[in-house]
């Protein structure tokens, strides 16, 4: 398949999985709300989520698929791939130990770490610390399941083949959900099974994975640890990209310790909510094309062929603009809507709901950068440069913690939305520089026409549907089947007008689209 094709096969099981959690938060908003127990899971919940973003999808993926797809080589022989599994077997071989290592260790001291992220809440309730490490002790054992899953994923996409890894997140929200509809007697009964869960969805993934990978004819064995070269090269590679990884994650868990030491209760929850509804088309659009993009890149310098990962790069992002501009103004035109329709029942309020809508709507304005991001990176990590994008990434995260301490004062919990959004576009900046500077990346012309058209039509629909808010608001009013077909019936109308303007200015052509669907022969 060509590059939009396997951008869209990612991006179609990752939206399955993004909808999926759409019903999850849909239900964790009615049986948890947004307050104690809430607030205590989603902390809980974000611990070893920040481990595997900055050491399984963050600083060993961005080593290890660049340095595995060279193993293959441009066309894989047998030989190229028993090469190419000996270098897994080796690096699996170092990788679990450790996992388990680090599991140990923070089971154990799980109460000093909560107490660190969030200074014991307030004193006159202790229950609300207890319960979060309580969480954290069930919720922890998902990071060494979905970091050896994020291991056999590496391995399935540099073979050409994503599938299996873009469906197993929904296995976590298929856990998540009967976990809610099981056990919802009692918010704090519904956020223990909800931990739980999350682990045990966990070993699902991993086996599933491990199942794909023998399907695809890959074999694993698992040597004595030997720190062997091309295990140190990846070490290496590793380290700054760790630390870059770091620096991101550490700028996302900002937010959560000044929203939980700082603001009001239910902060946490807002921001969570909020950021739900943005990383839905971030998943389906940007990590989509970043999964995608690292491999084929990869393999294409491997051949010595700048100019074809420069062409994958802009073809990435003409096709992610095309999709993820139109996301942006809507999720900030129909916030208020949005969040009403999807959360506002039950434990959640309306005073919830204009507090979440309030962070989407700037959490919306920095979507686009997300993306870029997701373009951008992948052309330093597939020449195995880790370092440059530590430094751009140390550089937002103190922009971004400067301005948090700044914009909480005056925007409470939107303040913090609106400096990560900043920082993101100062980030994509700093990479696209870095990346023009040398030559390795510049943006066609063809690709800017593009995109400026996309903006044309992403803003002809935000006045169309400013434009008829007063008749569709009061349809949100009060929950209900109503509520539902309104919101529906917006989408469509935005999406339809969206793409009926970029047709009429030449924007989107039925040749383009037979093209982006083609099949590499």
């Amino acid at each position: 398949m060509n590059l939009i094709s396997r951008i869209m096969t990612v991006g179609g099981f990752t939206l399955l999985s993004r909808i999926f959690g759409l019903v999850r938060d849909f239900l964790m908003a009615r049986y948890l709300g947004a307050g104690m127990a809430a607030d205590a899971f989603f902390i809980a919940f974000k611990l070893p989520n920040f481990f595997r973003r900055l050491f399984a999808e963050g600083a060993f993926s961005t080593a290890f698929v660049p340095l595995f797809s060279r193993a293959l080589g441009k066309d894989i022989t047998p030989e190229s791939q028993a090469a190419a599994e000996a270098f897994a077997g080796r690096v699996f071989s170092w990788l679990l130990p450790v996992l388990i290592l680090l599991l140990i260790v923070m089971e154990l001291a799980m109460v000093p770490v909560m107490l660190g992220l969030t200074g014991g809440f307030d004193n006159s309730t202790p229950e609300k610390f207890d319960l979060v490490v309580e969480l954290g002790r069930y919720t922890f054992p998902y990071l060494v399941l979905i970091s050896i899953v994020s291991f056999y994923a590496g391995m399935l996409n540099a073979v050409g083949r994503f599938s299996a890894a873009a469906f197993a997140p929904v296995i976590l929200n298929i856990f998540m959900i009967a976990a809610l509809l099981g056990f919802n007697e009692t918010e704090a009964q519904a956020a223990r099974m909800l931990a739980g869960a999350v682990s045990l969805s966990g070993l699902a993934q991993m086996l599933l994975l491990y199942a794909s990978v023998k399907r695809a004819g890959l074999n694993l064995t698992l040597p004595k640890p030997h720190l062997s070269d091309d295990v140190r090269e990846l070490l290496r590679i590793m380290a700054p990209a760790a630390i870059g990884a770091g620096v991101m994650q550490i700028n996302l868990l900002a937010d959560v310790v000044i929203a939980a030491r700082l603001l009001p209760e239910g902060s946490v929850s807002w921001l969570f909510y909020a950021d739900r509804l943005a990383q839905l088309p971030l998943g389906v659009i940007g990590i989509a094309a970043g999964t995608v993009l690292l491999p084929s890149i990869s393999r294409l310098l491997s051949a010595d062929d700048d100019a074809g990962a420069a062409r994958e790069q802009n073809r990435a992002l003409e096709f992610t603009m095309l999709l993820t501009l139109p996301a942006a103004a809507a999720l900030a035109t129909i916030s208020l809507p949005l969040i009403a329709t999807i959360f506002e029942r039950g434990a959640f309020l309306a005073v919830d709901t204009l507090a979440t809508s309030a962070a989407l709507f700037a959490y919306a304005f920095g979507l686009p950068a997300y993306v870029i991001q997701k373009i951008l990176t992948p052309g330093y990590f597939a020449r195995k440069d880790t370092k440059t994008p530590v430094i751009y990434a140390a550089i937002s995260l103190v922009t971004n913690l400067i301005l948090n301490l700044i914009l909480i004062r005056y925007f409470a919990h939107v303040g913090l939305a609106i400096a990560t959004a900043i920082a993101a576009w100062l980030n994509v900046a700093l990479l696209y520089f870095g990346l023009s500077r040398r030559g390795h990346f510049k943006v066609e012309l063809r690709t800017i026409k593009a995109m400026i058209r996309h903006v044309a039509a992403s803003a002809a629909m935000i006045a169309a549907l400013y434009s008829t808010e007063s008749f569709y608001i009061p349809y949100f009013a009060e929950d209900g089947l109503m509520r539902i077909l309104a919101l529906g019936g917006v989408v469509t109308l935005g999406a339809s007008l969206y793409f009926l303007i970029l047709s009429i200015i030449g924007g989107l052509k039925l040749s383009q689209i037979r093209l982006m669907l083609k099949r590499a022969p």
